[in-house]
């Protein structure tokens, strides 16, 4: 065992409250361990010997053994832990005895996590100096690189690094043992877009996905993005929802927004003349609104660095939509355009996964999109600035209308959503309904759930 030097430990770390909470495990796991295990990680113990004993206890959990001091002491020795069966059960024995209150264990567990936070603000600190002190990079990318140090703290976000297979499978166990053992969690993943046909296809919207929606003008991707927005408001109050728009001012984004929730004309609402019903509706439909956990900025050429600032200010951020990715801002004068679009598709992607949250981005076709084509249906290929879009995006979908091109179709509300790229599962179609008149999508499957539809 390796010897424990408290006088070199100058970072803050509480070895009380590490002893307690391994303690309380050994001494009562079927109580303890679920809980500590979806509160702590390893590295939430400074003391190495705890956390590899916690890595232990966390490995047994996950495969259900069964936890006490015998199993526990048998791992730690097969792990090399203790150098002797008498040195690691001597050890054990004192975690257990070190114990003064079970009933305690929630404040022994804060109390870790508040010095693991401490410990990560000085590392931060320490990084930020030498990064500032070097004289090397652009100060946009120090400020970039410190709020990213400081948001990964403040979001509970587990320090990045290599990191063992083993460790990774244990936390993936944890969570199917957890979804297999309560299946509502699993609406606890990530946002539902609200299109139950949708999310049976890509399994919900996925935190750290980047989704892209194209379709030609007039197609209804801003409509079909804000009805993922107000549909994951509803049945997440509690996650945030930040909406981008580059295009229109965000008093006419959220007409629309009224138009959709009250089934209200929207021109009835651009010359403002309704009947009592309406002005019901219209009342009902604000009321709705007012109370969704929704922001909109629609700052014109904002950047990606930009966007992902602000977000770093929202507390329990759940999705992100940009509208749209021709319109932002790369911040820079010396790429093309097509390098300077391959710069904003890698830093989206990248801000999906660090921010861990679907970010749902908008885009346009090529002008050539649909040249020298017989069918009008969308492809990858027809992505303007495709390549880069292709590769980075973990969904592709595609709106399409036939009524768009010929007036003439019997079914005037038709509209198909293709799923072109689908990173984690297969491509395929669904149908929907298209509302013109009240800027909004209903599935078509599952249109009988919607008494307005």
């Amino acid at each position: 065992m390796a010897d424990i030097n408290y006088t070199d430990m100058n970072m803050p770390y509480s070895l009380e409250a590490e002893q307690s909470v391994l303690g309380a495990v050994l001494v009562d796991a079927p109580n303890n361990m679920p809980k500590v295990s979806s509160e702590l990680h390893a590295e939430h113990f400074y003391v190495k010997l705890h956390s590899d004993i916690f890595s232990v206890m966390s490995e047994m959990f996950a495969a259900g053994d069964i936890i006490d001091i015998i199993t526990v002491l048998e791992s730690c020795l097969s792990e090399k832990i203790f150098d002797s069966s008498e040195e690691g059960k001597g050890y054990l024995v004192k975690l257990m005895e070190s114990v003064p209150s079970l009933s305690s264990i929630d404040s022994y567990i804060e109390i870790l996590k508040e010095k693991n936070v401490r410990r990560r603000l000085i590392g931060a600190a320490r990084d930020i100096l030498n990064l500032t002190g070097d004289g090397q990079g652009s100060s946009e990318r120090l400020l970039e690189l410190a709020e990213k140090e400081i948001y990964d703290i403040r979001s509970e976000g587990r320090s990045g690094g290599l990191t063992k297979i083993k460790g990774i499978v244990v936390d993936v166990l944890n969570e199917i043992s957890e979804m297999a053992s309560n299946p509502d969690k699993q609406a606890d993943r990530g946002m539902k877009s609200g299109f139950p046909s949708l999310d049976k296809y890509i399994y919900g919207l996925g935190n750290s996905n980047w989704i892209v929606i194209a379709g030609r003008p007039g197609m209804g991707k801003t409509a079909f993005a804000m009805n993922m927005v107000a549909n994951a408001a509803k049945t997440r109050p509690d996650k945030a929802i930040c909406v981008f728009n580059l295009e229109m001012p965000k008093e006419q984004l959220v007409t629309r927004m009224i138009s959709s929730e009250g089934m209200i004309p929207n021109d009835a609402i651009q010359k403002g003349r309704f009947s009592r019903e309406q002005w019901r509706n219209l009342a009902d439909a604000a009321q709705v609104l007012s109370g969704m956990n929704i922001y909109i900025d629609d700052t014109a050429a904002i950047t990606v660095n930009e966007i992902k600032a602000k977000l770093r200010r929202i507390d329990n951020l759940g999705m992100v939509v940009i509208d749209h990715l021709q319109l932002l801002s790369s911040g820079r004068r010396d790429l093309n355009r097509v390098n300077e679009v391959a710069e904003m598709t890698r830093n989206l992607k990248i801000m999906a996964k660090e921010l861990n949250v679907p970010v749902i981005t908008l885009s346009q076709f090529s002008r050539s999109a649909e040249k020298n084509k017989e069918s009008k249906k969308p492809m990858l290929s027809d992505l303007r600035d495709s390549g880069t879009i292709e590769q980075d995006a973990d969904v592709v979908l595609f709106l399409y209308r036939d009524n768009y091109y010929d007036d003439s179709k019997e079914n005037k509300r038709a509209c198909e959503c293709i799923i072109a790229k689908n990173r984690h599962g297969s491509p395929g179609t669904i149908k929907l309904l298209w509302d013109g008149e009240y800027t909004r999508f209903t599935d078509v499957e599952y249109i009988h759930a919607d008494p307005r539809a």
